[in-house]
């Protein structure tokens, strides 16, 4: 799945790691959303959306 979570937490100054502990998750498991290798579940897509100030539809679409 093609998204833009790791160009937002970047933008805000977030490690992977600090994202991963922010919405409960490991960082490996982070990383392979990140990359299109994971798919996260809706509930953990509002979380990360949440986190990071912005949509569903700026994250995935």
């Amino acid at each position: 799945m093609v998204n833009k979570i790791k160009d937002f937490r970047e933008q805000r100054d977030l490690k992977l790691k600090e994202l991963a502990e922010k919405v409960d998750i490991t960082a490996g498991y982070l990383r392979k959303i990140e990359k299109g290798e994971g798919t996260p579940s809706l509930k953990l897509a509002v979380r990360i959306a949440k986190v990071l100030d912005c949509t569903l539809d700026d994250l995935f679409f």
